[in-house]
C-alpha cells in the first residue's frame, strides 16, 4: 500500500495565499473533472470497466472541489476564503447537476451491458447506483423540466449555505454583573474577565453557554442565556427555510416523488418516506414510560424550589438534571470536569483509538489554517492510511457545531484519505458530555480514513445509507463511559486518575434523562419530517401549509418532552435542516444499530474492560468487515457481516428501558 499510495495534499504555508490556493484547486480539480467527462462523450473506452472507473474519477476531481469549498467556507478565519469556498461549493453543485441532467452522458453510461460487469461486483454496483442517480435526477424529463430542476438544485444550494452561514455568524450575547454568575465553576469565571464597564460577557457558543445552563444559580440568567440561544438564527431564517422547504418539494415532484421525504428516504435504509412517522412513533411509545420517570423525579427536585409548579420549563431544565444527577447519584458535574483536561481528552481519545483498532497517531508540523490546528498522520504497521487535522477549539466565523469535514476522499492509488473534525470545545477543562461528542465526531473521521483505500471514489469513506452514518460514531461514544478506558487519561491536576464509583455514579445518572432525551430527539425529527412533508399540503398559493412556529409548538407538544419557551424559534437555528433535510430521524435509527453492535463488544468482554484483548479482536473484525468497507456494500449486509446476523431492535429497547 505505501508504494502505490499518493502523499497528502499540499496545504499553503502562509495565510495570504490560501485564498490563491483555493482558486487554483477549484480551477484544475474542475478542468480535470470536465476533461474526464467530456471523454465520456467524445471518446469513452470500449471496456466497459474502464468506462465506469473514467466517470467515477471525474466525480471523484468533482468531489475535490466541493469537499475544499465546504470544509474552507466553514472554518477559514478570513472572510474572503469562506465566501471562496462557498463559491467553489456552488460551482462543483453546478456542474454536478448539469452532469446529472445531460442525456448525452446517461446514453453513454446506460448502454453498458451489466454482464460485462457482472464479474467484478464493484463495478457492477457502481452501474446500479449510477442508473438510480440518473433516473432521480429527473434525466428523462423534457427540456423544459430538466431546466427547471437545474434552476431549483442551483437554488437550493444557495439557501443552504446562506442558512449555514445565518447559523454560524449569528453568535448573541448576554452581559452580566459578575455576582450574577454565583455557582460557576472557578476556570470559566477566569475565562470571563470583568470588563471595563462592570460586566461580563457571556455568549450563545456552546462553551460559555452550556455551563451557564447547568451551574448558574441565577434563574433569570439561565432564562436569558437560553433564550437568546433558541432565538439564533431568528428571524432571517425563516424565509430561507421556507423557500429551501418549498423547493425540495417541487424537485421531487419534478423527478416523480410525492414528497421531498419520499424522494430522500428512497436511497436510504428506512426505504420509504411514509415509513419515517411511523418510526418516529415508535420510538416515542417506547420513550413513553422512561420519560414520565425521568419527569417526574425532575418536577419532584424542582417543587422543593418552586412548589407551586406543574411543569418545569426548558430554560430550567439543564440546571434542575444536574441537581438530580449530584443530589440522587452523587454527581458533581464541577467535580467531574476536573478529570477531563482538554489535552489530556484529546490524547486519549488517541491512544485509546490507537489501541482497538491498531492504529499510530503522529503529530506534523505542516500548514494549516489556524494555529490551534492540530495535524496527523495515521499509520497502521508501516502504511500511511491518511492524515486527519482536529480544528476543536471556538472562534469567530467558524462553524458553530461539531461535524467531519472530508479535505480529500482517498482511492488506492489517486488520493490519501484526509479528513477534518471541526469542533467547538474549552480550551481548558471539558464537560463529560463534550467528551462524549469528541470520541462521537472521532468515529466519522476514524470511517473516513480506514475506507479510503479502496479502488472506487463512489464507495470511499463514509459512503454508506446516510440514515447509518452515526451509527459508527454513537457506538465509540460508548468507550467514554467506562472506567477502565476513562482511567487511561482521565486524571486531575495531581495526577489522580478519575475513581472507579465517580464513573459508575455517572452511568446511573446517565441513564437518568433517557426518556427526555428520546422524546426530544424525536421532536426534532418531526420537525425535520413535517417541515417538508407539510408542502404537499399547499394549494395554488401555498394555502394550507402551516406556519413553521406554529407547526414546530405542535409537534414539541405531541412528540418533546419540555414545554415550549414562550417567544422563542429554534428552528431558526437548527442547521441540521439543511443537511439532514427531512432525515433527522437518522440520529434515532442509527442509534438503534449502535447499541445492538455494541453488543458484540460487551459478550467479547465479559467482566473485563473495554481493552481487553478479545475486545480488541472484536474492534479488528469491526474495522475490517464494516469500517474499511466503506459503501461497498448495504449498510444492513456490512453489519450482519460484522455481527453475524441481521440487526435488531432489541438491544436498543433494553437500554432505553433499564
Amino acid at each position: 500500500m505505501t508504494s502505490a499510495q499518493p502523499g497528502p495534499l499540499d496545504l499553503p504555508t502562509a495565510r495570504d495565499e490560501w485564498a490563491d490556493w483555493l482558486r487554483e484547486r477549484t480551477a484544475s480539480e474542475l478542468a480535470r473533472a470536465t476533461e474526464l467527462a467530456d471523454g465520456l462523450r467524445t471518446d469513452a473506452p470500449s471496456d466497459p470497466v474502464a468506462l465506469l472507473r473514467q466517470w467515477d474519477r471525474a466525480s471523484l476531481h468533482l468531489g475535490n472541489v466541493a469537499a475544499a469549498g465546504s470544509l474552507l467556507g466553514n472554518v477559514h478565519p478570513d472572510e474572503e476564503v469562506r465566501e471562496l469556498g462557498d463559491v467553489a461549493e456552488q460551482e462543483a453543485s453546478r456542474l454536478a447537476t448539469r452532469w446529472s441532467l445531460d442525456r448525452e452522458l446517461y446514453d453513454v453510461l446506460a448502454a453498458v451491458d451489466d454482464a460485462a460487469v457482472a464479474a467484478d461486483p464493484l463495478a457492477a454496483r457502481l452501474l446500479a447506483k449510477v442508473r438510480s442517480d440518473f433516473r432521480r435526477s429527473g434525466v428523462d424529463r423534457d427540456d423544459t423540466t430538466r431546466a427547471r430542476i437545474e434552476a431549483v438544485r442551483e437554488r437550493i444550494t444557495e439557501i443552504d449555505q446562506e442558512f449555514s452561514r445565518v447559523v454560524r455568524d449569528d453568535v448573541r450575547t448576554v452581559r452580566v454583573a459578575p455576582e450574577r454568575l454565583d455557582g460557576m465553576p472557578e476556570d470559566w469565571l477566569a475565562a470571563h474577565p470583568v470588563e471595563d464597564d462592570g460586566l461580563v460577557t457571556v455568549t450563545t457558543d456552546y462553551p460559555d453557554s452550556v455551563p451557564v445552563r447547568m451551574f448558574a444559580r441565577d434563574q433569570q440568567l439561565r432564562r436569558e442565556i437560553t433564550e437568546a440561544f433558541l432565538q439564533r438564527g431568528w428571524p432571517t431564517s425563516e424565509a430561507l427555510l421556507v423557500e429551501l422547504f418549498t423547493l425540495r418539494h417541487e424537485l421531487a415532484t419534478l423527478v416523480g416523488y410525492a414528497d421531498w421525504p419520499s424522494y430522500d428516504a428512497d436511497v436510504k435504509m428506512i426505504g420509504a418516506g411514509e415509513a419515517i412517522p411511523a418510526f418516529i412513533d415508535r420510538i416515542s411509545e417506547a420513550a413513553e414510560e422512561p420519560m414520565r420517570r425521568d419527569l417526574d423525579q425532575l418536577l419532584a427536585r424542582y417543587r422543593r424550589d418552586f412548589p407551586d409548579a406543574d411543569v418545569v420549563p426548558g430554560f430550567d431544565y439543564n440546571h434542575y438534571a444536574e441537581l438530580v444527577r449530584a443530589e440522587q447519584y452523587a454527581v458533581d458535574s464541577q467535580r467531574v470536569r476536573t478529570y477531563f483536561d482538554f489535552a489530556k481528552v484529546r490524547q486519549g481519545l488517541l491512544d485509546v483509538t490507537g489501541r482497538l483498532f491498531d492504529l499510530v497517531y503522529t503529530p506534523i508540523e505542516v500548514p494549516v489554517w489556524h494555529d490551534e490546528v492540530t495535524a496527523y498522520e495515521v499509520r497502521r504497521g508501516d502504511d500511511v492510511l491518511g492524515r486527519i487535522y482536529l480544528d476543536l477549539h471556538p472562534r469567530d466565523g467558524k462553524y458553530k457545531h461539531a461535524a467531519q469535514f472530508t479535505l480529500v476522499d482517498g482511492v488506492a492509488g489517486e488520493q490519501l484519505p484526509e479528513g477534518v473534525l471541526v469542533c467547538n470545545f474549552s480550551r481548558g477543562l471539558m464537560e463529560h458530555d463534550h467528551v462524549v461528542t469528541l470520541f462521537h465526531e472521532f468515529g466519522h473521521l476514524l470511517h473516513h480514513v480506514l475506507a479510503g483505500h479502496g479502488d472506487w471514489a463512489r464507495f470511499a469513506g463514509v459512503a454508506t445509507e446516510w440514515d447509518f452514518v452515526e451509527a459508527p460514531s454513537q457506538m465509540l461514544e460508548e468507550w467514554a463511559w467506562h472506567a477502565d478506558v476513562l482511567r487511561t487519561f482521565a486524571t486531575d491536576a495531581s495526577g489522580e486518575p478519575i475513581p472507579d464509583d465517580l464513573v459508575a455514579a455517572m452511568r446511573a445518572a446517565d441513564d437518568y434523562g433517557k426518556g427526555i432525551f428520546a422524546r426530544t430527539q424525536m421532536f426534532y425529527a418531526a420537525m425535520s419530517y413535517f417541515f417538508h412533508a407539510d408542502r404537499a399540503l399547499a394549494g395554488v398559493d401555498g394555502d394550507g401549509v402551516p406556519d413553521l412556529t406554529e407547526r414546530m409548538i405542535e409537534l414539541q407538544g405531541r412528540y418533546g418532552a419540555l414545554p415550549y419557551l414562550d417567544g422563542t424559534h429554534m428552528f431558526a437555528s437548527f442547521g441540521h435542516l439543511g443537511g439532514y433535510s427531512s432525515g433527522y430521524y437518522t440520529y434515532m435509527w442509527s442509534l438503534v444499530i449502535a447499541k445492538d453492535m455494541f453488543s458484540a463488544f460487551v459478550d467479547a468482554a465479559g467482566d473485563g474492560d473495554l481493552l481487553a484483548p478479545a475486545v480488541v479482536e472484536v474492534a479488528h473484525r469491526y474495522r475490517d468487515r464494516l469500517l474499511a468497507r466503506g459503501g461497498e456494500k448495504d449498510a444492513a449486509d456490512l453489519v450482519a457481516d460484522f455481527l453475524g446476523r441481521p440487526f435488531a431492535f432489541d438491544a436498543y429497547a433494553a437500554w432505553l428501558a433499564r
